[in-house]
């Protein structure tokens, strides 16, 4: 308890190898909260400093906690193709009202080896001229490859943006066999 006679909130991160570079994940007692791409030493910092703002504790470093050790094994069979569907409590306090609707349907609407349109992730939540909005949330998503952002794309077939990157995306995609294994 702190010195108000709160709970604290208990904030742990892990870093998991991964075929698209090294993933920052960093969970609350309430489940994951964060998913970092490319979490190098100075990614990380900063994520973790961003963190410690908006959730009002300080993260821990503890692969083993349970929350997190589930997380990185599931990551992990993920990476190996063996798991389509993550089973892991999510915390999504660090998103709200129109983001976060359109991220759980994302989640819950859109398996493993599909892909979606912007628009019509945008229909599904009852907002079919918010395309640009849908674009936005994908970009507020703090829970990237477990909550599917990779799966949206242009309704020309284009690729779209990604926070992480586009050749991450490709890999992603590739990995589901949506597109092909890059040649090189």
């Amino acid at each position: 308890m702190d010195s108000h006679g709160q709970y604290e909130q208990q904030v742990v991160w892990a870093v998991v190898g991964t075929d698209i570079g090294p993933l920052m994940l960093t969970a609350t007692r309430d489940g994951l909260v964060s998913v970092v791409f490319h979490a190098t030493e100075r990614v990380r910092e900063k994520a973790l400093d961003g963190l410690a703002s908006r959730l009002g504790s300080e993260p821990v470093e503890a692969p083993g906690s349970q929350v997190l050790a589930e997380a990185i094994r599931q990551v992990e069979e993920y990476f190996a193709g063996t798991r389509r569907d993550f089973e892991l409590p999510l915390d999504w306090s660090l998103i709200s009202g129109f983001n976060r609707e359109v991220l759980r349907e994302l989640a819950s609407g859109v398996p493993y080896g599909t892909v979606v349109g912007y628009g019509d992730l945008a229909g599904r939540v009852g907002q079919p001229g918010a395309a640009q909005a849908v674009g936005m949330a994908m970009g507020a998503n703090p829970l990237p490859v477990v909550v599917p952002c990779h799966r949206v794309v242009e309704s020309d077939g284009g690729i779209g943006g990604f926070g992480g990157g586009l050749e991450t995306k490709r890999k992603l995609l590739a990995l589901e066999g949506v597109l092909p294994e890059p040649l090189f």
